[in-house]
C-alpha cells in the first residue's frame, strides 16, 4: 500500500508579501483620498504662505529668512500629520473588519512577514508622497520668496534637514497608527486612540505644567510622539535658551522612533498570539 504525502503548505515569501500588500494599498478607497489630502494640503499651504509671508529686513540675522522659511513649508504638518494617521490605522483594521485579515494571516501563518510587508508599504508610499510634495511645496515657495528679494540657499543644512525631517516625522507617525490600528483592531478605537495622543494628550499635560508651574510634567510633555517629533521639522534658532529637557533633531528622531518601535513590537506580538 502506497503512503500519500501532503504537498507542504506554500508560504508566500516577503517580495511576494510586498507585492501584495501594494495591491491592497492601492485599491483602497481612503489611500487615496488621504494621500490626495496630503498632497493638496501641504503644497497648498507652502504655495500660500510663500505668497502671503513677507521678507524680513535684510539687515537682520539670517534665521530670520531661514527659519521663516522653513515654517513655511513645515506649517501644514500639524494637519497631515492627522491625515497619515487615519490611513495607518484603516490599511490594517479596515481588513478586520471586513474579515479579510484571515486569508492574509493564512498567507502568513507566523504573521511576522505579512505584518512588516505591510508596514514597510505603508512606510515607504508615505514618504515618497510626503518628500514629493514637500519639495514641490518649496520650490514654490521659493520662487515666490525670491520675487520679494529672499536669498533662500535651499541646499543650506539649516533649511533642508528640518524640510526633509517633516517627512520623516509624518512617516514614523503612520507607523506609530499602524501599531495602535493592529494592536486594538477597531477603526474608531485606533483612530481616537491616535488623535488623543497627537491632540489631546499634549494640550492637557501642556496646561496642567503650565497653570501649576511643575517643569516636570512640561518635560514629560517633550516625550509625547508629537513633541519628539516636532524636532524633525523645527529650525534651530541660534542663541534660544529652553527650560527643562531639550531635544534637538536627532534626539526627538530617537524617541519617536523607540516609540514606533514599541507598540509595533507589542502589537506584532499580541497578533500573534491571539485568534483572529
Amino acid at each position: 500500500m502506497t503512503a500519500t504525502t501532503m504537498p507542504d503548505t506554500v508560504r508566500l515569501g516577503f517580495g511576494r508579501l510586498l507585492r501584495s500588500e501594494w495591491i491592497k494599498l492601492r485599491s483602497i478607497r481612503s489611500t487615496w483620498w488621504c494621500y490626495a489630502i496630503l498632497v493638496v494640503v501641504t503644497v497648498g499651504m507652502a504655495a500660500l504662505l510663500g505668497n502671503a509671508v513677507g521678507v524680513p529686513d535684510p539687515d537682520q540675522p539670517k534665521d530670520a529668512l531661514y527659519g521663516g522659511f522653513v515654517n513655511i513649508n513645515t506649517v501644514s504638518v500639524s494637519l497631515t500629520a492627522l491625515v497619515v494617521g487615519v490611513l495607518g490605522v484603516l490599511i490594517i483594521t479596515g481588513e478586520y473588519g471586513t474579515g479579510q485579515v484571515r486569508s492574509t494571516f493564512t498567507a502568513d501563518p507566523r504573521r511576522t512577514g505579512v505584518v512588516l510587508a505591510k508596514a514597510t508599504v505603508l512606510a515607504v508610499t508615505t514618504f515618497v508622497v510626503s518628500v514629493v510634495s514637500t519639495w514641490i511645496g518649496v520650490l514654490l515657495s521659493a520662487a515666490l520668496q525670491s520675487a520679494k528679494g529672499a536669498e533662500i540657499v535651499v541646499s543650506d543644512p539649516s533649511v533642508f534637514l528640518p524640510i526633509l525631517g517633516s517627512s520623516v516625522y509624518v512617516t514614523l507617525l503612520a507607523l506609530l497608527a499602524y501599531g495602535i490600528g493592529l494592536l486594538l483592531r477597531s477603526s474608531a478605537g485606533g483612530i481616537a486612540v491616535t488623535v488623543g495622543i497627537l491632540l489631546v494628550l499634549p494640550i492637557l499635560l501642556s496646561g496642567i505644567g503650565t497653570l501649576m508651574a511643575q517643569q516636570w510634567v512640561l518635560d514629560i510633555a517633550k516625550f509625547l510622539p508629537d513633541q519628539a517629533g516636532m524636532q524633525l521639522y523645527t529650525y534651530s534658532y541660534t542663541g534660544v535658551q529652553q527650560d527643562g529637557v531639550v531635544l534637538n533633531g536627532w534626539g526627538g528622531f530617537a524617541v519617536l522612533a523607540a516609540e514606533v518601535v514599541v507598540v509595533g513590537a507589542l502589537a506584532l506580538t499580541v497578533a500573534r498570539r491571539r485568534d483572529v
